[in-house]
């Protein structure tokens, strides 16, 4: 009885603990749990976690099977006493978290000092500032194609770019932005991937029949925080009113169904949508882009998990057009696939992967007058997690191309 008693105070102090200040981001001590999770209610109790917490879940809770959790040293004992008596099995996938920060951030400087004077390359990943640099560079290199815009500035200042890849013939448009959630590095560079090859590759043909926008990294100031002060952020870096905790998750901050399942409305959870729909100015200025230009796929990148997925996102019901995009999105990870051997799930986002509203592409498919929309988790399903290794990236990239050049023929002769 004192067991159970201790273990049901260690939940409900897990799932209502309200900071008076902003939780501590100490990573010493901390550790990835990997949970297998077997039954439905216990997959329903780790979203009631998710919501209600600060537990980081590198992995959403979304279907039976593996889960991986970050866990904070001073969290560890209740969680894996909740884990005992809930007779979860779980392992340790990441004893130290701070120490395999570390050991990460000095191979990714080491990558970096082997890329040199590169304005961009596939062997390291570029902060945002470089990213833009190179983007402008594009606009200077190929004038007769390419074409930078300021389109917007963040909350901390910094400018938002929009790239166009277009010969001036073609009647639809591809829109592809990356970055979303700041830690989620190979988004971002698998974008900038495919600008290349548009401008450089094999994949300057289809400039005939498509235009290209792009955004590669459309959370700057989480995205560069994670370059010089915490690598695991997340959220976007805007105050909360109210609240010590900064950040909104970006992708549950658009407003068709907003805050309707799937997201918190704690602001120190990592699934925080924000006080009100478009709360966020980066996503405004991303949600403007679209408006203007109704781009008939609308495609947005993230990690990890190695998921193809389509609205909606907050219902299990499907989109009167879902086995258009079901079918394309099919063609386009056998594309993929063909390259590495890389398995991807395709699937709705509530069906494949978790309940989750406010997210950017049922947005883009309901409001946006988007006729395609995917979420695309890149790899991989959790070896290394959010810190893909630098070798990885070009891998990573060029099958995903490959999805994405399939799609773009697609759209261009249909």
């Amino acid at each position: 009885m004192k067991l159970k008693l201790a273990v049901l105070l260690a939940g409900i102090a897990l799932a209502t603990a309200v900071p008076l200040h902003e939780p501590s981001r100490d990573n010493h001590g901390a550790q990835v749990l990997r949970v297998k999770v077997t039954d439905l209610a216990d997959l329903t109790y780790f979203a009631y976690l998710q919501s209600r917490t600060t537990l980081d879940f590198w992995t959403e809770p979304r279907a039976l099977g593996e889960i991986d959790i970050m866990v904070r040293r001073w969290d560890l004992p209740m969680l894996k006493a909740v884990l005992l008596h809930r007779k979860l099995q779980y392992s340790i996938h990441i004893a130290d978290v701070h120490r395999h920060l570390a050991d990460m951030k000095e191979k990714h400087l080491q990558a970096r000092t082997r890329a040199g004077d590169a304005r961009m390359s596939w062997d390291a990943y570029y902060n945002y500032d470089e990213i833009n640099a190179w983007l402008d560079s594009l606009a200077a290199d190929y004038p007769s194609i390419a074409t930078v815009t300021d389109v917007g500035t963040s909350y901390e200042g910094r400018t938002m770019k929009l790239l166009k890849l277009s010969t001036g013939q073609a009647v639809h448009a591809i829109f592809t932005d990356g970055g979303m959630h700041a830690r989620e590095w190979i988004a971002p560079a698998t974008v900038t991937y495919f600008i290349q090859q548009l401008v450089a590759g094999d994949g300057v043909g289809l400039l005939d029949d498509v235009d290209f926008y792009f955004m590669p990294s459309i959370n700057p100031d989480g995205y560069a925080y994670t370059f010089t002060e915490d690598r695991l952020w997340r959220k976007t870096r805007s105050p909360n009113p109210g609240s010590p905790c900064v950040g909104t998750d970006p992708n549950r901050n658009w407003s068709f169904h907003w805050m309707e399942g799937g997201a918190s409305d704690m602001p120190c959870s990592e699934i925080y949508a924000g006080p009100e729909p478009f709360s966020e100015v980066e996503m405004r200025v991303v949600r403007d882009q679209l408006l203007v230009l109704r781009p008939r796929v609308y495609l947005t990148f993230h990690s990890y998990s190695q998921l193809w997925m389509y609205p909606w996102g907050y219902t299990t019901d499907l989109p009167d057009n879902w086995e258009d995009m079901h079918s394309l999105a099919i063609a386009a990870v056998a594309a993929l696939t063909a390259v590495h051997g890389t398995q991807y799930e395709v699937g709705s986002s509530s069906n494949t992967s978790y309940i989750a509203a406010g997210g950017s592409d049922d947005w883009a498919l309901s409001v946006g007058g988007s006729e395609y929309a995917y979420t695309i988790e890149l790899r991989d399903q959790g070896q290394y997690g959010f810190e893909l290794p630098e070798n990885l990236i070009i891998p990573t990239a060029e099958e995903t191309w490959e999805g994405f050049k399939l799609i773009a023929q697609f759209i261009g002769h249909y």
